[in-house]
């Protein structure tokens, strides 16, 4: 008796899993640099402006956050009292000139705080030796913000 075979097909290689695998490991990898950016200041409410853009040097970053009827001051994410800040952003100025950079302070400031508290802010830093302040602020957006 004779036992009818069909014809054998050349094997082939499926790309379809191989493009999902590859776009998986491409999302995996983009998602795990945007995890490892750096931003040492604190998370505030920014004041928005059309002329804001990203700063590309790594600043000593001071943060004003509103607490009730109180200032918080933040250097570099360390919460620090108001008389203490000049001693700190000092200490962070003599660091970054160690490393060969120009000390460069980032200022976070809450968008629902009074001039006299950035003013404030802004003594201190300028007490502190450090003249290049980087004020921050979101991008507008054409609704008006």
């Amino acid at each position: 008796m004779k036992i009818s075979r069909k014809p054998s097909r050349p094997p082939r290689i499926e790309m379809l899993p191989l493009i999902d695998m590859v776009f998986l490991l491409l999302v995996f990898f983009i998602y795990a640099m945007l995890s490892m950016s750096v931003h040492r200041g604190r998370q505030v409410d920014l004041p928005s402006s059309s002329m804001a853009a990203r700063t590309p040097e790594a600043p000593i970053c001071v943060t004003l956050k509103k607490d009730g009827s109180d200032t918080l001051f933040f250097v570099n994410d360390q919460a620090v009292s108001a008389a203490e800040l000049s001693t700190a952003l000092d200490k962070q100025a003599r660091l970054s000139r160690e490393r060969g950079a120009e000390p460069v302070v980032q200022l976070d400031a809450e968008k629902n705080l009074t001039y006299q508290e950035i003013y404030t802010a802004l003594d201190r830093i300028n007490r502190a030796g450090l003249s290049r302040v980087l004020l921050q602020a979101r991008p507008a957006t054409d609704s008006g913000q």
